[in-house]
């Protein structure tokens, strides 16, 4: 995702010029001059606001934003471009499927791919390979098939 590898390249720059110290926070606050770990609640409101700054904008910006957006995202992407739904569960930490099936719904795109590739001549079930003409005059096949060879 090269928009989103550039955002931090860019937020990198600015916040951690120097680069970044092992042990020193990507993200943080400034608290009598010592970088300290921003926590979950002020990295909510940061979204919070910056979403609802955004959504005016921007009508494609969901209602409610927060951290945990990032990681079902970010998961569907990884879903959509083809990872297996148990790899996804996996990457994301979840014990059961189940938790992952709440969130990862396919799109119209991949039951489009889905059909297509069912309904594929690729697929067995629709090629020529059944086709009684290959096999309705073989004597020895069938009696191979019916167990009588």
């Amino acid at each position: 995702m090269d928009k989103t590898a550039e955002h931090c390249r860019r937020y990198l720059s600015l916040f951690h010029p120097d680069g970044q110290d092992k042990g020193q926070f990507l993200f943080y606050i400034v608290r009598q001059g010592e970088k300290l770990q921003m926590s979950d609640d002020n990295v909510a409101r940061f979204m919070k606001k910056y979403g609802d700054a955004a959504k005016q904008q921007c009508n494609e910006i969901p209602d409610r934003i927060h951290p945990h957006l990032f990681r079902h995202t970010r998961a569907m992407h990884l879903y959509r471009g083809g990872m297996p739904l148990a790899l996804v569960a996996q990457w994301l930490g979840h014990a059961q499927l189940e938790t992952t099936l709440i969130y990862a719904n396919a799109d119209t795109e991949m039951k489009r791919r889905a059909i297509q590739k069912a309904t594929s001549t690729a697929n067995p079930i629709q090629a020529d390979i059944f086709s009684n003409e290959r096999w309705s005059n073989d004597t020895e096949l069938i009696r191979a098939l019916y167990g009588l060879k």
